[in-house]
């Protein structure tokens, strides 16, 4: 039993010190965007670079455990927004605009997710690759959008794979428009909104929503 408890509390201690690793990380990135580098992240933690590889491996590890810390969050909020209570256009409307509040409220940590410093040598931090990264959490994102349209809404006979279809197309189109307008803000948030909603509403206006399912 004493070694169950012991076993219980170095776990809890690994994660608490893997999470206050993070928070450092994030302060950093949000400081250094994609220039963010392991010596600067280790030193805002107050420890040494090679305690930091021994937590995360390489900034390879790093990056996927920002990835998932903010993917997580976004996807709560991008749920939050589907399930409101609201017409569907709106609740279409305000998933964008989720997406993209997001990452104009933190462009430095978007920048450091999915675009590499245009001044770093990848060889400087063992061969990390953003766009290597980047892309499964693209991914990630594409696969629970489509879990949330098939369980919501009913497109008939391949209802599924057409869901996929879009789940991903939606997060390609997101991805896409919100990295143009944020690095050239050529419209307002609530234009680029309305338009990339008027793009999308097109069948999804006209679908069913399922049985008994939440809605859409």
């Amino acid at each position: 039993m004493e070694t169950t408890r012991q076993a219980e509390r170095q776990r809890t201690a690994a994660e608490n010190r893997r999470r206050e690793l993070l928070e450092a990380a994030d302060r950093v990135v949000l400081r250094d965007g994609p220039g963010a580098s392991m010596n600067a992240i280790a030193a805002e933690a107050g420890i040494t670079k090679p305690i930091l590889y021994r937590h995360f491996g390489d900034k390879g590890g790093l990056y996927r455990a920002l990835a998932k810390r903010h993917t997580d969050a976004l996807l709560i909020a991008l749920r939050a927004a589907l399930d409101a209570p609201a017409e569907r256009r709106q609740r279409v409307e305000s998933t964008l605009d989720t997406y993209l509040a997001a990452i104009e409220a933190r462009p430095q940590v978007y920048r450091f997710l999915m675009h590499p410093a245009d001044d770093a040598a990848p060889s400087t931090e063992q061969g990390f690759d953003v766009g290597r990264h980047s892309a499964p959490l693209l991914r990630r994102l594409g696969e629970e959008l489509a879990l949330v349209i098939a369980e919501r809404v009913d497109l008939g006979p391949d209802s599924e794979a057409t869901a996929r279809i879009w789940g991903h197309g939606i997060v390609g189109m997101m991805h896409a428009a919100g990295d143009w307008w944020l690095g050239e803000r050529p419209c307002s948030r609530e234009q680029l909104v309305r338009s990339l909603a008027d793009l999308l509403w097109g069948r999804l206006s006209a679908a069913q929503d399922r049985p008994g399912g939440p809605g859409f």
